[in-house]
């Protein structure tokens, strides 16, 4: 739509708090390609990405390992956030930043962006919390992808609410997650690979609970949510 304020942005602004989860994620991911590439660290660049993972990722079995021995040490317990801003490669930190930016701007034009960090975070590490409780995977877990699921299912939200407040079915604002969960299954079924998909739906169930009480009038929306439970 053409508009006569000459001053106007030619694109949309990017909340800040979406620029803040692009440069952190995409931040990491530069240091990583800089290193492979030569320009930083030396010879010991290029293991970086492993050192990093080796630190920072979040591990199963040092999870167990923590609550065997009752052992939770602020540098251990910090994996449930850091492994979400380690990639395995450039395409994967990519795609990452495309969800963020996409998913994060639409959350992020509606909720607070308090609530936008909670929902990312929240859904990252409770995603890695069952993720260790239900399955006993020794891969690391790594990726923003969980933390994404949560600003999916915070789309879901409020695009479902939205829907409702039109008088319109709101069965339409799953077909987002409906769309990735098929391709995730294609995908594991076709190449196999990792139990990540557990975090990420997770991640999902995160975001669209925490969206409830997060979102617009979200206290009346809980309590309303609580009442028909007790009823039931």
């Amino acid at each position: 739509m053409y508009s006569d304020d000459l001053n106007a942005p030619p694109v949309n602004p990017l909340p800040n708090v979406v620029i803040l989860l692009c440069c952190l994620v995409g931040g990491v991911e530069l240091v990583f390609q800089m290193a492979e590439a030569g320009f930083i660290g030396g010879q010991e660049g290029i293991g970086w990405r492993i050192s990093a993972m080796q630190q920072y990722a979040f591990s199963d079995r040092l999870f167990d390992w923590m609550r065997v021995n009752g052992s939770y040490s602020g540098r251990n317990m910090l994996r449930f956030v850091t492994y979400s801003f380690l990639h395995q490669s450039l395409m994967h930190a990519v795609f990452a930043l495309v969800f963020i930016l996409a998913l994060g701007k639409f959350v992020a034009d509606i909720l607070h962006p308090v609530a936008v960090l909670m929902i990312f975070f929240a859904s990252a590490i409770i995603g890695a919390f069952v993720y260790s409780i239900v399955l006993d995977d020794p891969g690391a877990l790594i990726g923003a992808y969980p933390a994404i699921y949560g600003l999916i299912g915070a789309y879901t939200w409020l695009r479902f609410s939205s829907l409702q407040d039109e008088g319109k079915s709101g069965f339409s604002a799953f077909n987002l997650i409906i769309f990735f969960t098929v391709i995730m299954l294609v995908y594991k079924l076709a190449f196999g690979g990792s139990n990540d998909w557990l975090a990420e739906l997770v991640g999902f169930c995160v975001g669209f609970v925490l969206s409830v009480a997060l979102g617009p009038n979200g206290m009346r929306r809980l309590q309303t949510v609580l009442k028909l439970t007790r009823q039931r």
